[in-house]
């Protein structure tokens, strides 16, 4: 069985990037105009992953799902060519993207959520050979299109919930530019899903430390993944102020709940094309967390200790 359900993490002593794809096209749905893709050429991506593997990286999550352009036998050959982890997701994405086969206006939290779990313990089927064998190491990434949850939503909240209950995988969010996280974490608590077993994404895209840090209140994660993002003045401009928050998640003794990634989801983030790549967080957000006061052992709990923490089924 090819199986991106990485169980045992524990020999990972590199970076991790727990919230990236390796190919994923938005621009089908109706009445997007914006072209939002990220390419699937093997040999520009591969090269990429090259840089990230030279640059200290060891695993790469790929949060790409059903309807936006999941693969998983490519991300098995990605990772056997490569020699990276590549860890799969599984779930639905947000509303405008759900695809139409999963019916999810028809189904039932647990009839979806007993797909999920057929996933993580048979493996994928979207090849119609019968299934590929590749299963998933996450369920995510798991969001809303608005500051809050639909009714689909909620559904597919719920159902994740329930998978990742019966199977032991965590959950990881997006949810953007709102406090969103927070609705997403009362339905999984509703469920019965330990907290530390949820990653609340894309946190850098709400830049509130009270947000922050009534998340890790309670007991979750907080993902900043926008770094080295440059689409909007505020990614191009408000990165210092992020380090600053982390730093200061450190400070109060929160750096077991914090992690980063990059999210590179379009094209022109590749360095090919001139774009950070997967090499942002090693090449300059680090070292800007260093020179803010981070050390050796903050860093490694950020990069390592707690992403292989959420990996690592429970």
């Amino acid at each position: 069985m090819a199986d991106l359900a990485l169980t045992r993490l524990g020999y990972v002593t590199k970076e991790v990037l727990g919230h990236e794809h390796t190919a994923i096209a938005l621009w089908h749905i109706q009445g997007r105009w914006d072209y939002w893709e990220l390419t699937a050429d093997e040999p520009i991506i591969e090269a990429e992953l090259g840089r990230y593997k030279a640059a200290g990286g060891s695993c790469l999550v790929d949060l790409t799902l059903p309807g936006v352009g999941r693969d998983p036998a490519r991300l098995a050959g990605l990772s056997a060519r490569t020699g990276l982890h590549i860890v799969m997701g599984c779930g639905w994405y947000r509303g405008a993207y759900y695809p139409p086969e999963a019916r999810i206006d028809r189904r039932s939290a647990d009839d979806l959520a007993d797909e999920l779990v057929r996933e993580a313990t048979e493996g994928a089927g979207e090849t119609g050979d019968g299934g590929t064998g590749v299963r998933p190491g996450i369920i995510g990434e798991i969001g809303t299109d608005k500051p809050w949850l639909s009714p689909a939503e909620e559904r597919v909240h719920r159902a994740a919930a329930r998978a990742a209950r019966r199977t032991g995988l965590a959950i990881t969010t997006h949810a953007v530019l709102s406090d969103v996280g927070l609705a997403q974490l009362r339905v999984f608590e509703e469920e019965g899903v330990d907290p530390a077993r949820i990653v609340i994404g894309h946190a850098d895209s709400y830049p509130s430390l009270d947000h922050y840090l009534e998340i890790v209140r309670r007991g979750a994660n907080v993902e900043f993944d926008f770094l080295g993002m440059t689409f909007t003045p505020m990614e191009r401009k408000g990165e210092g102020r992020i380090a600053e928050f982390v730093l200061e998640l450190l400070a109060r003794g929160h750096g077991d709940r914090v992690l980063l990634s990059q999210d590179v989801c379009h094209t022109s983030q590749l360095t090919h094309y001139d774009g950070n790549g997967y090499t942002h967080l090693q090449e300059s957000f680090l070292p800007r967390l260093r020179a803010g006061g981070a050390g050796d052992a903050d860093i490694d709990q950020l990069t390592i200790a707690n992403p292989v923490r959420i990996l690592t089924i429970g």
